[in-house]
């Protein structure tokens, strides 16, 4: 005896009910280990950190010598400077910087003498570390190169193999068992007899869920009988962890489906007010789907697509497919060459009604602002680039969804940030952060402009020794923006381990043969370490490198461990993190400027939220050199 439609329940009751039921059963995503190279496709289960710096060594990024930049000051065109054979050593692209040179020239700026002796001649100084692809420029030991559930393109999984990543945790795809049954139902075959009907739908539910990550496993054709329907149920539910059993979900004498669905576990709903797919039978045993799809393809495409797809994302972590193009304003002026075509990579993010585009670095060796990237920008053939502030067409990496739910993160960076990001990813799923590293000032510009969410800022009024304040006053003067409370943090001296240089303050860093690594302007440490020289009387022309900048503490830290430079001002997780050594100059308040337009929105929130948890601080703790006082508490509003 068959069961008869129980139910005529709408599509989205449906699909919620369905979903929640299972979640409450446990259903849960399972996780597998395997080889970074065999990871393309898939989605990481955890947070993925670089075990090495990218490049690890100073690499040359040009054909041409390698010196030591100093020697070419003053070189000019009525006076140029002569270099000896023993001078400079020839390279190619790629090749390691050799031992006390900090400079490449290329090959087309060199004019050879013809004194049989090798010298050379250059008719312009050359910078230091110009032409250098440095350590740590793609990316540092110890920083994450992907969030939990993170889908794994070509382009990062570059970056994890750059990285020295060899293994990582990936969501183990759901299998999912597909039992077609009917007694006229053939294998496929080029000479069907008359009555035969070729069983097709598994061939199309599996290019389907193959598509959207999931393995299957088709089942041999079960005829019209309950018995061996049950019996290839319960072979199936051991063996996968959904399955679909197709046909026979109908009101006929021979229709068994919701009968032995029901033998095995439960029916849910059978029947959906969906025209085609009515008959669907939503079943489960425990907290495996079972699902009783109609032998109408077209019914079956759409039962399968409805109820099944959110079911597979689900354990996949997975998201929907991007939409196409879409208009964005242009946080930062793109310059491009006229020979070219040009794709610039971008983050993008709404703010307000406006999608914002903030280009990420062009570089060709940097393998992770092509996996960061939310978009593409192509400026064509001929044109010299976009004005910041303009609207411009950008070919989406990913949903226009996931970009409503992206945060917007302008400002000074800190290794608080991908731990925040990470804790936001886990917590609530549906929240990104993009943190785009432009320095304290960039980031109030950008609230200003009305193009971020939040900006990270420590930026101290050298006259009164507060931070932040006296900034936001005079830059949003009766915003509404609201200053909220993040961390005190310890900035100090980075050095290699052990100390050798001995510095002990920061007048040492002008001592002969220091190599100074030093922020970019408008950063809130350049800003910190601007004032200390000046209030100690130190000419910083004195100290060598202090022009030689970079974007993030951890780009410090690591061009340090690496022997590339002998100290820089950064923070002490950022020393910690590379085991070097730190001295303690102040300490700091970092703190977080969220404007009144985006302080109501449900992931301002969501992130207000996570600062002020439990998990927050524990991962602060681990990082060190943190003090919490109440963090996500508004200090003031402006």
């Amino acid at each position: 005896m068959s069961f008869k439609y129980l139910t005529n329940i709408a599509l989205e009751k449906a699909k919620q009910d369905y979903l929640q039921t299972l979640m409450h059963n446990g259903m849960v995503y399972k996780s597998e280990v395997i080889p970074v190279i065999k990871a393309a496709g898939r989605t990481t289960a955890q947070p993925v950190y670089a075990q090495i710096c990218a490049p690890h060594y100073n690499a040359s990024a040009m054909d041409g010598i390698a010196l030591e930049a100093k020697l070419t000051f003053g070189a000019s065109e009525t006076t140029p400077a002569l270099l000896a054979a023993d001078q400079y050593q020839r390279l190619n692209t790629g090749d390691p910087l050799p031992e006390g040179c900090d400079c490449v020239v290329m090959i087309e700026d060199i004019i050879e003498t013809d004194d049989g002796n090798g010298t050379v001649k250059l008719y312009e100084a050359a910078a230091p570390w110009q032409h250098i692809r440095q350590i740590g420029e793609d990316i540092c030991a110890g920083e994450i190169i992907a969030l939990s559930y993170a889908a794994i393109t070509p382009s990062a999984l570059g970056a994890m193999i750059a990285g020295g990543v060899t293994e990582i945790s990936v969501i183990k795809r759901p299998v999912v068992g597909i039992i077609p049954t009917g007694d006229e139902i053939v294998p496929p075959t080029s000479n069907p007899g008359a009555g035969d009907i070729l069983e097709f739908n598994s061939s199309i539910f599996s290019a389907m869920l193959s598509n959207w990550g999931a393995e299957t496993k088709v089942y041999p054709i079960v005829p019209d009988q309950l018995e061996q329907i049950i019996a290839t149920l319960k072979l199936a539910i051991s063996e996968c962890d959904i399955v679909i059993l197709n046909a026979g979900s109908s009101a006929g004498s021979e229709d068994f489906a919701a009968e032995a669905i029901a033998a095995v576990g439960t029916v849910l709903y059978h029947g959906l007010a969906i025209k085609p797919g009515k008959p669907a039978i939503l079943g489960y045993c425990g907290a495996k789907p079972v699902l009783g799809v109609p032998g109408y393809p077209v019914s079956g495409i759409i039962v399968i697509e409805q109820l099944l797809r959110p079911i597979v994302e689900f354990l996949n972590k997975s998201i929907s497919e991007p939409d196409r193009y879409m208009e964005a304003v242009l946080s930062k002026a793109v310059v491009s060459t006229l020979k070219y075509r040009e794709f610039v990579r971008v983050r993008m993010g709404y703010v307000g009604s406006r999608l914002i585009a903030s280009p990420l670095s062009r570089g060709s060796g940097v393998v992770t602002s092509f996996m960061k990237a939310d978009g593409i920008v192509e400026v064509p053939q001929g044109v010299e680039g976009y004005e910041s502030g303009v609207n411009i067409n950008v070919r989406l990496l990913r949903s226009a969804e996931e970009l409503k739910q992206s945060l917007v993160v302008i400002g000074s960076h800190d290794p608080l940030l991908d731990e925040l990001a990470e804790l936001l990813r886990v917590r609530y799923g549906d929240v990104s952060l993009g943190s785009a590293h432009v320095g304290s000032m960039g980031g109030l510009l950008a609230i200003r402009r009305e193009e971020a969410h939040v900006a990270g800022t420590h930026l101290l009024n050298t006259e009164t020794g507060e931070y932040n304040r006296s900034f936001i006053q005079k830059l949003l003067p009766k915003s509404g923006a609201r200053l909220v409370q993040c961390v005190k943090r310890t900035q100090g001296i980075i050095t290699q381990k052990g100390n050798p240089k001995r510095i002990a303050q920061i007048a040492d860093l002008a001592q002969g043969g220091l190599r100074y690594i030093n922020r970019q302007k408008g950063s809130g440490t350049r800003i910190l370490i601007d004032y200390l020289c000046n209030k100690d009387g130190l000419d910083t022309t004195l100290i060598y490198g202090y022009d030689r900048e970079e974007f993030t503490h951890t780009s410090v830290a690591a061009l340090i461990a690496a022997g590339s430079a002998d100290a820089g001002l950064g923070v002490f997780s950022a020393a910690k993190l590379y085991g070097l050594d730190f001295i303690p100059i102040c300490q700091e308040q970092y703190d977080l400027l969220i404007p009144e337009h985006s302080w109501g929105l449900p992931m301002v929130q969501k992130m207000l939220e996570v600062l002020g948890s439990d998990e927050f601080c524990a991962r602060i703790d681990v990082l060190g050199g943190y003090e919490l006082d109440s963090p996500g508490v508004v200090r003031e509003v402006f």
